[in-house]
């Protein structure tokens, strides 16, 4: 057994063409600012800077005066637009996400007011853009990925910068070790960050069995040269290569950094969380802890080169990635100042570590966990936890553990299923034998967006999800091909592709909603959010056909288990699974990933609220502050039940302010709202038209600060909730303009 600590030590730190002007008074707009801004005054990069902070040491608006908040203006986006996006504010300018997320756009940051619109060829990054400039500001640039190009355009005109990679286009697929045409998708949903003259960029590779590496990449602004490469799947000699089968580079991936990660500048060293390797639940054919999946990477910004790492879960077989990007805070730590960083999870821990060296705050022990029962698979026997600070999230349950909210015969229902099934706490291995429980869920800890961190007191804010989910393995050599003839075909497509997200059969069709045929084909072939890609080689178009049938129609097929849990069900024994042989099927209604969670048993969690908490971690001591339900459940709060929290996963962030507020919007009660950062007490909230989405910017023009987020509506209730088609775009709020003085 290896050392307790499982990280690296590092011995030494290298510190190491225009289409046409504008007006004046336009490219003035977009000029660099005259003087050099406070830190934390601008909301220049994404997460408002380098170190992903998501704080603003704006305090215009404050506790005393926040409950006048107004709408001050609203950028409309009409058509659909799978956005969480986080507007980027450089001086006077905002950037945006256009119609249809297939143009860039930039407006008046104090008024809305169009300035340029640059059209693309494919969808944009879809929760930000980067921004750089040159020492003297006039060289600007923004900075973003569309159809897995990186491209770059004048952030004064909007042209684009030819001079960048091959006339104005680098291709992220290129340089990963594979075929670049047999990627079907590696643009990250995260635009990246900038260091000195690099961009530093994620991918999302995927999460099928021959899906590509999420290698690190860095890129030269400049020529869009590659500067370095990180393989996390090491290569044959790199550190690490032992924890996978020889030569796993060749075909396993995943292992990526598909949302964000911070950056400390001062010494040139970026902190990458990174995600599972694949395929996400089944690791017969990559036996071994595989790192760098799951794990915090420290590298040196410039060059690469890992200066340390830690795994936060091993082999991971339950979609764990680390996804929330990490906090760099100072704090007091047995009467010394640190400079930390710390990692929150999906897997509902806090992990605290020197920054600089990688050494944990507090001990973390390797404690046993779960064995699997899998042919063909092996569980890594112990798991790390943290003795400090306590979980973000609830990290157990008792199969008793039901909803007070459900009707008594849905609360049967959930007994039933939870006894029946496989849970022996955290980290329980997914089973072909029956179903299994994965608590927390793959939505559960924190997610993408989660924390803010306050850089003065050490304390950081995290969104945390109590989720809960219920899945089956199964031999996938059982299942129909995508070009077979039964009449059930469309059922067997959708539990092979889509069940272990949206659910079992028909349930699980209800998170789709009525949408229709050709949106459906959309989001099946381009991936939607944290749904991926899904090519011809996985689903013909004849299996596209029928499985669009089955949606419209799915009385005309035959609810069942695969046959291979059938089978099993009946207690025969499972046989031994070649390499890639297991896919993931979500067996019960209401436990599924994101839409079965909220979509069964009455239309509530099967678990006891809260379902969704904010909660203020000190990382001086280590301790939780305080814990507050956040958002409510609408026909709860109807009845007077208010301290539920809300049970939609969020794909939302909190932003903290030095006026002692913290910002966030919820999903399921499509509410943005204004919390005391001393208590979590609401001091502010709006009810909106549709659900807010994505990280608030807050920005301040001529004096004064204002407050813009995105509002998601997608014009169908099928893909994104509650809301009216004409209500989706950017709203920015600010505190009333002061009447002038009167003339005497």
């Amino acid at each position: 057994m290896k050392a307790l600590n499982r990280h690296d030590w590092a011995r030494s730190f290298r510190v190491v063409g225009l289409v046409g002007l504008l007006p004046f008074s336009v490219i003035s707009l977009a000029g660099a600012p005259a003087r050099k801004k406070q830190p934390y005054t601008t909301w220049s990069a994404f997460g408002g800077t380098s170190d992903s902070m998501q704080y603003s040491a704006l305090s215009q608006i404050s506790k005393s005066n926040v409950s006048q908040l107004e709408q001050v203006w609203f950028y409309p986006l009409p058509g659909r637009a799978e956005l969480a996006f986080s507007p980027l504010i450089v001086g006077k300018v905002m950037y945006v996400a256009g119609k249809g997320n297939r143009c860039v756009v930039a407006l008046d940051a104090a008024t809305g007011k169009e300035i340029w619109t640059h059209p693309t060829e494919g969808t944009t990054t879809e929760r930000g853009y980067a921004y750089w400039q040159s020492k003297d500001g006039k060289d600007q640039r923004i900075i973003f990925s569309a159809n897995n190009l990186l491209q770059e355009v004048d952030a004064k005109t909007g042209a684009t910068i030819t001079s960048f990679g091959k006339h104005g286009y680098v291709d992220l697929r290129e340089g990963l070790g594979r075929d670049p045409s047999s990627i079907r998708h590696i643009q990250s949903r995260s635009p990246g960050k900038v260091f000195e003259n690099l961009i530093l960029q994620g991918s999302a590779s995927g999460e099928g069995y021959d899906d590509p590496p999420g290698w690190l990449r860095a890129y030269d602004v400049l020529t869009g040269k590659t500067v370095w490469t990180f393989h996390t799947v090491p290569l044959p000699g790199e550190y690490g290569y032992e924890t996978w089968p020889p030569d796993a580079y060749k075909f396993n991936g995943g292992a990526n950094t598909w949302s964000d990660f911070s950056i400390d500048e001062k010494r040139g060293i970026a902190y990458f969380p990174t995600g599972s390797p694949t395929y996400d639940y089944y690791g017969g054919r990559r036996k071994g802890e595989n790192l760098f999946g799951n794990s915090i990477l420290a590298l040196d910004a410039r060059t690469g080169k890992r200066l340390w790492h830690y795994q936060i879960v091993h082999h991971d077989l339950w979609d764990l990635d680390l996804c929330t990007e990490p906090k760099l805070l100072t704090v007091r730590h047995n009467g010394k100042m640190v400079d930390i960083v710390a990692v929150p999870s999906k897997s509902g821990l806090l992990f605290v570590f020197n920054r600089v060296t990688g050494e944990p705050l507090w001990p973390i022990e390797e404690r046993p966990v779960p064995k699997s029962d899998v042919p063909g698979e092996e569980a890594w026997p112990t798991q790390p936890f943290p003795t400090k600070p306590p979980p973000i999230s609830r990290l157990t349950m008792s199969v008793d553990d039901v909803d007070p909210y459900l009707d008594p015969a849905e609360a049967e229902r959930v007994r039933k299923f939870l006894k029946a099934a496989r849970y022996e706490g955290m980290y329980t291995p997914e089973t072909l034998a029956r179903d299994e429980i994965t608590f927390p869920g793959v939505y559960g800890g924190a997610g993408w967006g989660a924390a803010a961190g306050d850089p003065r007191t050490g304390m950081v804010y995290i969104r945390a999800e109590n989720t809960i989910e219920m899945h089956h393995l199964v031999d996938s050599r059982s299942q129909p091909s995508a070009a077979g003839g039964s009449p059930e075909q469309g059922r067997a497509i959708w539990t092979r592709l889509c069940a272990s997200c949206h659910g079992a059969g028909a349930a699980g069709l209800q998170s789709l909603n009525g949408a229709p045929p050709d949106r459906i084909r959309t989001v099946v072939r381009e991936g939607n959010g944290p749904m991926p890609s899904v090519g011809p080689a996985d689903l013909d178009e004849q299996g596209m056909t029928r499985l669009l049938a089955y949606i419209a129609n799915p009385a005309a097929a035959a609810e069942q288990l695969p046959p291979a849990a059938s089978a099993q069900a009946q207690g025969a024994a499972p046989a031994p699974l070649p390499n890639g042989e297991a896919r993931r099927y979500n067996v019960s209604i209401g436990f599924g990933g994101r839409f079965g969670t909220t979509k069964g048993f009455n239309g509530l969690p099967p678990i006891p609220p809260p379902w969704s908490e904010l909660v203020a971690f000190d990382l001086n001591q280590g301790t939780v502050k305080w814990r507050v339900p956040l958002g409510v459940v609408p026909e709860l709060a109807a009845k007077g039940i208010t301290d539920t929290g809300s049970f939609h996963p969020d794909r939302n962030g909190p932003v903290a302010t030095a006026g002692g507020l913290i910002f966030m919007g919820t999903l399921g009660d499509a509410t943005f709202r204004a919390f005391d950062k001393d208590n979590g007490k609401v001091l502010w909230e709006r009810k909106m038209e549709s659900n807010p989405e994505g990280i608030p910017s807050i920005y301040e023009v001529d004096g004064r600060e204002y407050v813009a987020f995105f509002l998601h509506t997608n014009g169908e209730p099928s893909m994104a909730g509650p809301g009216k088609p004409e209500a989706q775009g950017y709203y920015v709020f600010a505190l009333p303009k002061k009447a002038p003085a009167s003339k005497k």
